[in-house]
């Protein structure tokens, strides 16, 4: 059983025990749900919204993490403009505990 839930603005495909990076959310040891989009199980796929509000997908916070750094480099020819920024996004890694379907 897998589910295609709305995880810090994108998608993502998650089962049971997955570990998972999104946009930061809570503490560490929070409990959290995610919003299914669709829920396959077995040979049974249900996408209808009236079903899907039934369904749960619960989460559980593991830690803190921050993303790969990324360097923005800002440069103008002939004036000698040039900047450099970085930056590192704030992540958080959860762990998938339930789907109740």
């Amino acid at each position: 059983m897998y589910a295609i839930v709305r995880a810090g603005g994108r998608q993502e495909k998650v089962s049971v025990g997955d570990l998972l990076l999104i946009d930061k959310v809570g503490q560490a040891g929070d409990s959290i749900d995610l919003t299914p989009l669709l829920v396959v199980d077995g040979s049974t796929v249900t996408s209808d919204a009236s079903k899907l509000a039934k369904v749960s997908v619960k989460a559980e916070v593991v830690k803190a993490a921050k993303g790969p750094k990324i360097t923005i480099m800002k440069y103008k020819n002939k004036t000698g403009y040039r900047k450099r920024q970085g930056h590192r996004q704030h992540l958080t890694q959860i762990k998938i505990t339930a789907i109740d379907a």
